[in-house]
């Protein structure tokens, strides 16, 4: 059987975990103790290790046939030294990995004005956070090639599911962009992007990227208005770009800044990827559904 080794077992990769069951042994690193029964609860064999620690990482070497990597480089510094401590880690292994999946972000592309974004887009990011993922990248597809590991990119936009709306955003009143100033941004649902790490295990191109975004970019004061009529809250009020300066928090500014729409064209034909939830519509729809009947089932 092969081994696949999860690096950062968060939300979306305990939504991949039950469509590989019985075809992998999986294996998921983690720096805490406490998640080792979280974790076996999942069918999953916890190692323990630190990316921020690499005399911790040493179990990785050798360890996995596959791996997919899920977790966030570092909050500062020009590079993303936790990717450079796995590639070392695995390196020292006698046999390396025959792929490896890294979820990046969206982000590397910086802001393209609303202009349709393919793949073939250099990157050019603006903020800390995004250039130490294309720094992620570039450390990835540089091993690949050196060493015949197969490394495929996801670049992944906003990832959102039932549990992860911005229902408290809405609730407080923080504002959107008034129309003429709003930017166009993508999402995924966190069910189709599990789904699309498996398609990428088993269909991903080496070296290649792949936008992970469903079909219809929306400018984001309409995602808020979605989810506000969904849900039955206040629509957020409009505000121009330059007030917005003065009442949105710093880090929901800087993605109000940056504009584009994402094509998904190789996640269909390469991948084979077909969305459950091809629209944010569709799936904030099922989001309100669940929660009804969730509702409906504590009352009976």
């Amino acid at each position: 059987m092969r081994r696949l080794l999860i690096v950062g077992c968060g939300d979306v990769a305990r939504r991949m975990i039950p469509l590989l069951r019985g075809r992998y042994r999986i294996y998921a690193l983690t720096r805490e103790r406490g998640r080792f029964a979280e974790l076996r609860a999942l069918g999953v064999t916890p190692i323990r290790g630190d990316l921020d620690a690499p005399e911790t990482l040493a179990a990785l070497a050798g360890l996995a046939h596959d791996v997919v990597h899920f977790a966030p480089p570092p909050d500062r510094g020009a590079r993303d030294t936790r990717t450079a401590h796995l590639i070392a880690s695995l390196a020292r292994g006698s046999s390396l990995p025959q792929q490896l999946v890294y979820l990046s972000t969206s982000g590397v592309y910086g802001d393209c004005g609303g202009e349709a974004v393919a793949e073939t887009r250099p990157p050019r990011p603006r903020t800390e956070r995004a250039r130490r993922r294309a720094d992620a990248e570039r450390q990835l597809r540089t091993w690949g090639r050196r060493c015949g590991v197969r490394a495929v990119i996801l670049r992944v936009p906003g990832i959102y599911a039932a549990d992860r709306l911005p229902l408290a955003r809405l609730e407080r009143g923080t504002p959107a962009l008034a129309p003429e100033d709003d930017a166009y941004v993508n999402h995924v649902h966190a069910d189709d992007l599990a789904r699309i790490v498996v398609a990428a295990l088993h269909r991903g191109g080496p070296g290649r990227m792949y936008n992970a975004a469903d079909d219809a970019p929306m400018r984001m004061g309409d995602y808020f208005d979605l989810v506000a009529r969904h849900f039955g809250l206040p629509r957020p009020p409009r505000v121009t770009r330059l007030e917005a300066g003065r009442a949105v928090p710093q880090n929901l500014l800087s993605f109000m800044q940056e504009s584009r729409r994402l094509v998904n064209r190789r996640l269909k034909q390469e991948l084979r990827c077909a969305l459950r939830y091809p629209t944010a519509e569709h799936g904030i729809a099922a989001a309100r559904e669940a929660r009804e009947a969730a509702g409906e089932r504590r009352e009976a």
